[in-house]
């Protein structure tokens, strides 16, 4: 049953009024908050808003589909919830809410390295689960790590390879943000580390625990020692370089992200819709290839597959609906996306989500059509 309050969601992006009448203004700023002057944040919608699709037309539609299969699951769509820390600073289900919501919606649910619940409670929702891995100072401490995810059932790996160090998020450095009381990274004892407090102007406390733990010396040597620890399929996320994206092929990876971590690391990056057509290039369909970083509607997802990608990761939506409403609103905010997918997929004559691939694209601001 829908609760009253999110019969006003009638889009994704509806959820984020709820969420900000609801979250306590640091928290806001934290999910909400991008790196330096925000200018990767705005580029990830300016380039979607400006992407147009030309429509095939005397194509049956009466049946329509949005399944699709990603790292060799079988989804109702083709998207999954992108790894998210902490979310239990949204509401008190974290991602325990969001997971079950993503069972319920027939996608994969990626926790996080910096989840807020133990992997263990993730897993045991019945979601399909991914990990996100940070590349851990101590590698003892990300032997033992996979280890204990692969013990849970997870699916997937997922490892982040844009984040050497957390990009300068002036909103968090200003307020000198820490997490609610209570809220804890779940698979690390942080409380006996001596690390940097927050709380004070110009300290992060999510940025001195990142420096803590991340190791950024990270190279691609390092990626046949993680082959070596474990058998799940790997994805690399943080990929907007069709160099990177090439050897990345290369080398056995399951699939690849290509993403600049929601405008929150480097800003002036690319926009990760510009670079994805050049990283489907690159690949060659070698591997599965996601985009992340500013998916906001069913059409977007729809834009992301006439461009090449196999399908997206969803984030800040999913983050909304968990403020907003836990559980339910979460579900709520899925099920409007495979909705508007759906629509979508109608409208611009694709039964399914593989015909998107032979959807042209036209660019408002020039370019023509491609």
């Amino acid at each position: 049953m829908t609760l009253p309050a999110l019969d006003g969601i009638l889009t994704p992006a509806d959820a984020q009024a709820l969420a900000a009448g609801i979250l306590p203004a640091s928290v806001e700023r934290f999910v909400d908050g991008a790196a330096g002057a925000g200018l990767t944040l705005d580029a990830n919608r300016t380039a979607l808003d400006r992407l147009h699709l030309v429509p095939r037309v005397l194509t049956d539609v009466s049946t329509t589909s949005t399944a699709a299969t990603l790292l060799g699951a079988p989804t109702t769509l083709p998207a999954a919830v992108a790894p998210m820390a902490y979310q239990k600073a949204v509401h008190p289900m974290g991602e325990l809410g969001a997971a079950r919501a993503a069972s319920a919606a027939g996608i994969p649910f990626t926790a996080c390295t910096f989840s807020s619940t133990p992997i263990e409670d993730i897993t045991a929702t019945g979601a399909t689960t991914w990990f996100q891995l940070y590349w851990l100072r101590d590698r003892g401490l990300t032997r033992d790590l996979l280890a204990r995810v692969e013990a849970a059932g997870v699916q997937a790996l997922m490892l982040t390879v844009d984040t050497p160090r957390m990009g300068r998020r002036l909103a968090d450095l200003r307020a000198g943000f820490t997490l609610p009381a209570g809220v804890t990274a779940a698979h690390f004892a942080l409380g006996a580390d001596g690390l940097p407090a927050g709380g004070r102007d110009g300290v992060s406390a999510i940025a001195a625990q990142t420096a803590h733990l991340v190791d950024p010396s990270l190279s691609w040597a390092d990626l046949e020692w993680l082959h070596a620890q474990t058998t799940l399929p790997l994805v690399l996320k943080g990929v907007l370089d069709p160099q990177d994206a090439d050897r990345a092929a290369e080398g056995a990876v399951a699939g690849l992200v290509v993403s600049n971590h929601g405008g929150r690391q480097l800003d002036g990056a690319l926009a990760a819709a510009d670079a994805l057509p050049y990283v489907v290039e690159a690949v060659a369909e070698r591997c599965q290839v996601l985009l992340d970083s500013g998916i906001r509607s069913g059409t977007d997802i729809l834009k992301a597959l006439a461009l090449g990608a196999d399908g997206v990761l969803l984030g800040r939506p999913v983050l909304w609906g968990l403020a907003a409403g836990g559980e339910a609103a979460v579900r709520r905010v899925l099920g409007l996306f495979q909705e508007e997918l759906e629509h979508a997929l109608a409208l611009a004559g694709c039964p399914g989500p593989a015909a998107a691939a032979r959807l042209r694209v036209g660019r408002a601001l020039g370019g023509g059509i491609r």
